[in-house]
């Protein structure tokens, strides 16, 4: 029987500049699966971790940035999985972050602040497409699921 699981997360990093909003997206790394595959920060979700804690530590392991603001998309990403025959939930995060000093980790090879429409055409499934979408209206709209969803952390170590 197809099992239902929520092991991964992704985050959708921006910054406020001058010039307007601008996302973060990352490029894989080729020793990796989906070699060059353009994305936001993601990564599976440890043992005793909840969703929003994976978030930021992947941000603080992919990128060395901290979040200044991180709220939870009116969003969950889902895809399946046939070599586990499971159906993955994923929960999506905007996080902001108030630098653009990017530190990559091993995993991607290349990084690039873009405004939302090339962060659009850069990334590949419809999960992240959408994502990214729910991300941007949230931000742009400023509308109280911003407020309602946000994550306190004032409660958390980096």
């Amino acid at each position: 029987m197809t099992k239902v699981v929520t092991r991964v997360i992704d985050a959708y990093v921006y910054r406020k500049t001058s010039e307007g909003i601008k996302y973060l997206i990352l490029k894989r790394a080729k020793t990796k699966i989906y070699e060059h595959l353009w994305q936001g920060v993601a990564g599976k979700i440890e043992k005793g971790e909840e969703a929003w804690e994976a978030a930021i530590r992947e941000l603080k392991e992919e990128t060395n940035l901290t979040p200044v603001t991180m709220f939870i998309a009116d969003h969950v990403s889902q895809f399946y999985e046939k070599h586990k025959d499971r159906i993955n939930f994923v929960p999506v995060f905007g996080i902001e972050v108030d630098s653009g000093d990017v530190s990559i980790s091993s995993e991607h090879c290349e990084f690039k602040w873009v405004e939302f429409e090339i962060a659009l055409s850069h990334l590949v499934w419809n999960g992240q497409k959408k994502g990214i979408n729910v991300i941007n209206e949230m931000i742009i709209s400023n509308d109280d699921r911003m407020k309602w969803s946000g994550i306190n952390l004032s409660d958390t170590l980096f």
